[in-house]
């Protein structure tokens, strides 16, 4: 888990409980501080480490470096040959470790295993819809050309595998995505259950982060790479650059619209 200054101490605090919760508990737990926190998130992350000295580590480093350079950071104090993926700000459902790291044991062949999400505002138990992912590694692959086929902050993944690839790097906004695409270009094979391990947060301004031309341009450079490296072709270079760079400059409510119409579904 990274965490910068910006978080809120709630939100830490709720995501770590609910690591801490697993049915099959983690046996290490890497905190990165991405720069110099505030003291209420400082508090929090201490009471915790300070409860249970044998599976916390926090590591890190005085000025903000970004999500990419802060995972990579801490997968060098990572000892597991399994990492689960935690955002801050998110909630684990208990039988998440348990579910993911049971598959990857019984499926040697899966490098990357994921779930699906349920989005909530304010209350984890107020559910407001899910975000589905394509299941099978044939599935993941084809949707990899046009979006993201991981649900970042779900992610189970071989330790070995994840640094023969290159490990994360500082694509902001795309370190997940840019990550996935090398590792299939490397014929890893991916999976997503399909069911909601995770509770994720979208009252944080979800939505904003995805809108306008900076955006865009992060966007544009991170299609280009997949296309250098040969993961798709120009046509489909050009088709995902028509579906995706518009919606980065229409009004924010129009944007809303799409992701929750359209990416998402109701419950």
């Amino acid at each position: 888990m990274s965490v910068y200054a910006k978080e809120n101490p709630a939100f830490l605090k709720s995501s770590l409980q609910s690591v801490l919760d697993q049915t099959r508990p983690p046996n290490e737990i890497v905190v990165v501080k991405d720069g110099s926190l505030t003291e209420e998130l400082d508090a929090v992350i201490d009471r915790y480490s300070d409860q249970h000295p044998r599976i916390f580590k926090v590591v890190g480093y005085p000025s903000n470096k970004g999500l990419g350079e802060a995972l990579n950071f801490g997968m060098k104090h990572v000892t597991s040959a399994l990492v689960a993926r935690m955002d801050g700000d998110d909630v684990s459902v208990r039988m998440r470790f348990e579910e993911q790291i049971g598959y990857m044991e019984e499926h040697p062949d899966i490098a990357v295993l994921g779930s699906a999400i349920a989005e909530f505002h304010t209350d984890p138990n107020q559910i407001m819809r899910t975000r589905s992912v394509p299941e099978n590694h044939e599935q993941i692959v084809a949707r990899a050309k046009l979006m993201n086929p991981m649900n970042h902050m779900t992610v189970v993944f071989r330790t070995q595998q994840v640094k023969n690839a290159g490990g994360y790097r500082h694509m902001p906004y795309f370190e997940d995505y840019d990550l996935w695409v090398r590792m299939l270009n490397q014929g890893m094979k991916f999976h997503n259950l399909p069911v909601s391990l995770v509770y994720a947060r979208v009252g944080n301004d979800m939505v904003g982060k995805r809108h306008g031309f900076k955006y865009a341009g992060y966007e544009f450079s991170h299609f280009k790479n997949m296309q250098k490296t040969g993961f798709i072709g120009t046509m489909t270079l050009c088709k995902a650059l028509l579906l995706r760079l518009p919606l980065r400059v229409m009004p924010k409510p129009l944007l809303m619209g799409f992701y929750r119409f359209v990416l998402r579904k109701d419950l």
